[in-house]
């Protein structure tokens, strides 16, 4: 056995988002990029906001400030990291990940998670995530995900999510999480639908840095100052 609005989340005044900024992040020395990165993708601009180590977009090496489009790739070394934005949408992609997105224009629609660590956080309207074992349908959630070839870790954060096992497609669930309620292992095997998904604790990954990515983009976590009556996360 295998272990395992009603509050409005619009744009708010420059002064809120500079004093939320600050206090994500701590007063520290990434502020005025962070700062201008997130007035930035007020305006429907995206880009790389910081990076540790080697990291690559669409083949090429990537600085801070590089542009990102949806169709790009973002690739981590060893001991590499990537912080950034596109769209409405922010992003904490960890050491030796692929991460392929795709859309039209400025507007991300699905992002394919080959191997790695991605913590994400999403605006309006529907996205989809997919790794080796599992097709995850978005609908306004914060998300973490670590995929394998064999198994593919899923924490949904906040928000909900369908979830459908690629090599049984009748393995599938949706989850409705507030607060990291319901993680699940999907595996790319299984005897029985029951199997291909099953309860996973919390890993790898804080609150903290789901608050760093939303203020990226000057919104706040739903459990952040959201009143505990307002049920499931929505915009």
């Amino acid at each position: 056995m295998r272990t395992g609005k009603s509050q409005d989340r619009g744009t708010p005044r420059l002064q809120d988002r500079r004093d939320w900024l600050r206090l994500a992040l701590a007063g520290g020395a990434l502020m005025p990029l962070m700062l201008r990165s997130a007035l930035a993708a007020q305006t429907g601009k995206s880009g790389m906001v910081k990076l540790q180590g080697a990291v690559s977009v669409a083949g090429k090496p990537a600085t801070e400030g590089s542009i990102l489009r949806p169709g790009d790739s973002v690739v981590t070394a060893a001991g590499a990291s990537a912080v950034f934005v596109l769209g409405e949408d922010a992003f904490l992609l960890r050491e030796k990940s692929e991460l392929r997105t795709s859309g039209q224009g400025t507007l991300l629609n699905a992002l394919r998670l080959t191997t790695g660590k991605l913590l994400s956080v999403f605006g309006k309207g529907r996205r989809n995530i997919t790794t080796p074992t599992v097709a995850i349908g978005i609908r306004g959630t914060g998300i973490y995900v670590e995929a394998q070839v064999e198994r593919t870790y899923v924490c949904t954060c906040y928000g909900v999510v369908d979830l459908q096992a690629i090599n049984m497609p009748e393995a599938r669930e949706t989850i409705r999480a507030r607060h990291h309620d319901a993680p699940r292992y999907i595996y790319s095997h299984g005897e029985m639908p029951i199997k291909m998904i099953e309860v996973a604790p919390v890993i790898n990954h804080s609150d903290a840095e789901l608050t760093m990515l939303e203020a990226l983009l000057g919104r706040k976590p739903p459990f952040e100052g959201y009143p505990a009556q307002m049920g499931e996360y929505r915009y």
